[in-house]
């Protein structure tokens, strides 16, 4: 084993190995130092952020924080390979064209998936901590890297509860499933932010009564109990309102509880429409259904049901044959 020629290229047992020599071999040592001492540097720098922004005080900050080491440490890993590699532009042009036709050919969806992770961070899509709908995927964003975003899922509302894929979890609520999904997603579908700029949702709770119940006495609890569980809400909701008013061309929505009636063929139907935090709703629900159930009693208004009333029977005939 020796190197011999004009290169100095590596022969084994008289066969040359092209490409194979001591400046190659010392291009390479140089990257694998530089590679690793960037990587416990960027490790280095995640732990003293997660140190100093500990704790549920500032979890933006540790997502920001994280992204910028990441971007910092691939551009700075990026320019010093290619700096170690190519000292000759010519040679460095001819490359990055060669590499750039290939990639664009064979790595379309990574491209697009990192194309995606650009386009989060500036567009503001969506942060870490926002409950969105992406991919398909329900739930709360825990995770976002160059190619993926990882989401807690959460189960779905019983009125697509047979949506794919299916869910065992009949409210919004974790089902404990951790999902990863490609960020080429945001170009294909719509991405829904439960979050973003308004971290309040308008959600409704639907009773039917009889239509011989004292119905204004059940929208005034439906009301109050909206009132009591929701009041705290409204000024937070108002401001935010106000704001979304001066980035969009809106309308300003009512925040107040409100009843709407709908007749049916069996029941009068009362609607109570509220303005509800994003997270928390299964809790707030279940409190103003348990509250609402002890006034109707209280009030003797029944909740009303498909029942069926036997108001009479044919005669019947009965013969004895002998």
């Amino acid at each position: 084993m020796s190197f011999s020629g004009p290169n100095s290229a590596l022969q084994i047992f008289g066969v040359t190995l092209i490409g194979v020599t001591p400046e190659n071999g010392l291009k390479l040592l140089l990257t694998l130092i530089f590679v690793v001492a960037i990587s416990l540097l960027a490790k280095l720098l995640r732990a003293v952020l997660g140190r100093v922004a500990r704790g549920d005080r500032w979890p933006k900050a540790r997502f920001w924080g994280r992204q910028a080491v990441m971007i910092l440490s691939t551009l700075v890993l990026l320019i010093g390979v290619i700096s170690i590699w190519f000292d000759d532009p010519t040679r460095l042009a001819t490359a990055l064209l060669l590499i750039t036709a290939g990639l664009a050919f064979a790595l379309q969806r990574v491209i697009t998936a990192f194309a995606g992770y650009l386009v989060i961070l500036r567009g503001r899509t969506f942060n870490v901590g926002d409950r969105i709908v992406m991919g398909g995927v329900r739930g709360d964003v825990i995770g976002l890297g160059l190619m993926q975003t990882t989401i807690m899922e959460m189960g779905q509302p019983p009125t697509v509860q047979n949506a794919d894929p299916a869910m065992w979890v009949k409210a919004r609520q974790y089902t404990g499933r951790i999902v990863t999904v490609s960020n080429a997603k945001i170009f294909d579908e719509p991405v829904y932010n439960y979050s973003r700029e308004f971290s309040f949702l308008f959600e409704e709770l639907t009773t039917p009564i009889k239509y011989s119940a004292d119905r204004a006495r059940a929208e005034a609890i439906l009301l109050d109990v909206a009132w009591k569980h929701t009041s705290e809400y409204l000024h937070l909701s108002e401001a935010d309102g106000r704001e979304l008013q001066r980035r969009y061309f809106m309308h300003r929505p009512t925040f107040e509880p409100r009843v709407y009636w709908r007749m049916t063929d069996n029941w009068l139907e009362l609607t109570v429409r509220f303005v509800a935090r994003d997270h928390g709703i299964r809790e707030l629900k279940d409190a103003m259904t348990r509250d609402i159930l002890a006034a109707y009693d209280e009030a003797g208004i029944e909740i009303a049901s498909v029942t069926f009333e036997v108001v009479g029977t044919p005669p019947l005939e009965i013969v004895k044959q002998s």
